[in-house]
């Protein structure tokens, strides 16, 4: 059965589909106080490093994206979101608010200059168990780095079931599939098996892709807004109840000490979150928290520990994004 959010992409594919969208986007005067959200991962070209679907732009169409939006919206900064929180004044009419997670190092290369370029602000959440740790790498890309190599069998026996590996095609199958699986299961259990099968495969550790406590420090100097990621990005509602304050509130200890503030904001990775997760978010001193759940937020009335933000992905044109910024697509599935 083919989902709401495959049709509702398809459907914006469609030539009469884009024109009517371009036109309502041109003529919407934007309400005040809706606030749409952009959640950015990585700006950068493909490699075999690190798992490409963490792209969301090239660096050409980051600029030439974020051009767009300066000329077209109300680009608002995380300090404007968390003062609107506290009883200020409403957004203005078309406010967008950028972000970036996982604190990859391209967001200094590309993402930054380009935002610097066009005077437009952006808030980058880290998971800070990453920046004092040159060795860590997020498990996507360790598994997507196994998967790259050039001499893989053609299958191999794996704790999340048998892999097919013998083409390109395979390989991307596999790959899709254990990152679901591994989404689904206990934080622990998940990362004991992304170890086995890198094992398995004889895959090597990427690079170093996140940024430094020295880099993001420069950054913030340079007016980069830090919110909170967590320590060591888990799904926080598939580790312990137990846990929660360390990696919740420890990313938000460890952000001060490195950057000389605690941060109230934090993303919750991958979005995960629960009645738990939001008690200990809010226990930790967080008065804002993001999800991945798409569309925009009335601030007149919302969930402060859970708003809502629309992921940029590869695909994500002007359009697309236009359709996704507007309150007639406020819950866009």
């Amino acid at each position: 059965m083919t989902s709401p959010g495959r049709i509702a992409r398809v459907a914006v594919g469609l030539p009469v589909v884009r024109r009517s969208i371009d036109r309502l986007a041109a003529r919407d005067r934007g309400t005040p106080d809706l606030l749409a959200v952009l959640t950015y991962h990585r700006v950068d070209e493909p490699s075999d490093q690190l798992h490409p679907g963490l792209i969301s732009a090239t660096p050409r169409a980051f600029e030439e994206q974020v051009a767009w939006l300066a000329r077209s919206y109300r680009v608002v900064s995380l300090a404007d979101v968390v003062q609107r929180q506290a009883g200020g004044p409403a957004l203005p009419r078309r406010s967008v608010l950028l972000t970036f997670d996982d604190g990859y190092r391209d967001f200094a290369d590309h993402a930054w200059p380009a935002l610097l370029r066009l005077g437009v602000p952006a808030t980058l959440f880290v998971p800070t168990a990453f920046p004092g740790d040159p060795g860590r790498a997020f498990w996507w890309d360790r598994l997507h780095r196994a998967m790259s190599r050039p001499a893989l069998p053609e299958s191999v026996d794996t704790p999340l079931g048998r892999l097919e590996l013998a083409t390109p095609a395979a390989r991307t199958a596999a790959s899709r599939r254990i990152r679901t699986r591994l989404k689904s299961m206990p934080h622990d259990r998940a990362m004991a098996a992304v170890d086995e099968i890198t094992a398995l495969l004889g895959g090597d550790a990427p690079r170093r892709s996140v940024l430094d406590w020295d880099e993001l420090r420069a950054l913030v100097s340079a007016g980069l807004e830090v919110g909170a990621h967590t320590r060591t990005h888990p799904l926080l509602d598939r580790i312990p109840e137990a846990e929660l304050d360390a990696e919740i509130g420890g990313s938000r200890l460890d952000l001060e000490r490195e950057l000389g503030h605690a941060p109230v904001a934090i993303a919750y990775p991958n979005g995960n979150h629960s009645a738990e997760v939001r008690a200990a978010t809010a226990a930790a001193g967080f008065t804002v928290a993001f999800t991945t759940r798409r569309g925009t937020n009335d601030l007149r009335a919302v969930d402060w520990l859970a708003l809502r933000r629309v992921n940029v992905g590869g695909a994500s044109d002007r359009t697309v994004l236009a359709a996704q910024l507007h309150r007639w697509f406020q819950h866009w599935p």
